[in-house]
């Protein structure tokens, strides 16, 4: 590992860091300037059933009595420890509440990935291979097909076709293994289409080269010239774009529990912003950003690894091109 790379490491780490502490800061002052207060829709609601010397007791140990500022000051200070606070809505610990939900939210956004990355490998592979009237035409279409449809209609046509028609799952039963491979699904198909794009793209220049020309010279089955010699050139790419749609992934997680009626952190969010429980929400934006962060470094990280054409040339970096001719997002040097 030579000095270059560990110069463009520590550089995109650092990045990392200012990015996450960046993120923290813009949802303390946006949940902060939001309309309405807080301590009156939350600790004033007599639903909740607390007491004046109780309120006072709250206010004084969320700091909410004192200056923005220092709020954010104090805040800050918390969260670089990994202290969360405890939630005005209901005086728990808020890493607490986040750990009972975050791995249903795990699970559905892994198993959507798995289920992303199986249909745009098989579509990249029928556009190849398929007869020309089905690769060429109708399977290159499906991309767009997919960017098209909502996961929300998705995942009400897999209830309404698997659920009620089929009984294959129960909705009243959201976290079963049918209904979490349902959801997944109406969560996978959408991140699919952005990573078929790419492999087709890339298939489609790598079928192109010399040594596929000599590999089908040598009798080397369709099969077998995709799997040992057109997938791994082609598929470098996607690690760009797996990690660019890691955001669209927990957002689109979001979305599916509540179509699904899951646990997990959408339905968390949801009663934070309705009730504006600024600990829980500022904890699960900051933990997503740091997600999406990492991801992304990762990715950064592992490519010129991966790559052995790739050389890392302190400031001379440069992004792997998409199938639209754009950056794809992550940095890589020049090819040697």
């Amino acid at each position: 590992m030579n000095n270059a790379y560990l110069s463009y490491a520590t550089k995109r780490l650092v990045q990392a860091v200012i990015v996450i502490l960046l993120a923290y800061v813009f949802t303390f002052i946006v949940v902060s300037v939001l309309p309405g207060d807080p301590v009156t829709n939350v600790l004033r609601n007599p639903q909740n059933g607390f007491s004046e010397a109780e309120i006072q007791e709250i206010i004084a140990a969320q700091g909410l009595d004192k200056p923005v500022l220092v709020q954010l000051s104090t805040s800050l200070s918390h969260f670089l420890i990994g202290d969360f606070g405890l939630s005005m809505r209901t005086n728990r610990a808020v890493t607490t509440m986040i750990a009972e939900v975050l791995p249903s939210t795990l699970v559905l956004a892994l198993v959507g990935l798995v289920v992303a990355l199986i249909l745009a490998t098989a579509i990249s592979y029928g556009t190849q291979f398929l007869p020309k009237r089905f690769g060429q035409g109708l399977l290159r279409g499906f991309p767009s097909l997919f960017l098209s449809v909502p996961n929300f209609v998705i995942g009400l046509v897999l209830i309404h076709i698997f659920g009620f028609q089929l009984g294959l799952f129960r909705v009243i039963n959201p976290d079963s293994f049918w209904a979490t491979f349902f959801a997944a699904i109406a969560l996978g198909i959408p991140i699919s289409a952005q990573i078929a794009e790419v492999l087709i793209a890339n298939l489609d220049h790598e079928t192109g080269q010399e040594y596929a020309a000599v590999a089908r010279s040598r009798g080397l089955g369709q099969l077998q010239l995709f799997a040992r010699h057109l997938l791994k050139p082609s598929s470098l790419p996607v690690i760009t774009v797996v990690a660019l749609t890691i955001g669209e992934l927990l957002g689109g997680s979001l979305i599916t529990e509540a179509v699904f009626g899951r646990n997990g952190v959408g339905s968390l969010v949801q009663r934070s912003v309705s009730t504006q429980d600024l600990p829980v929400l500022q904890a699960i934006v900051s933990l997503a950003a740091i997600v999406f962060v990492l991801v992304n470094l990762i990715a950064d990280l592992v490519y010129p690894l991966l790559d052995p054409r790739v050389k890392v040339l302190g400031r001379a970096a440069h992004r792997p091109v998409t199938s639209d001719g754009g950056s794809a997002g992550i940095s890589k040097s020049v090819l040697s």
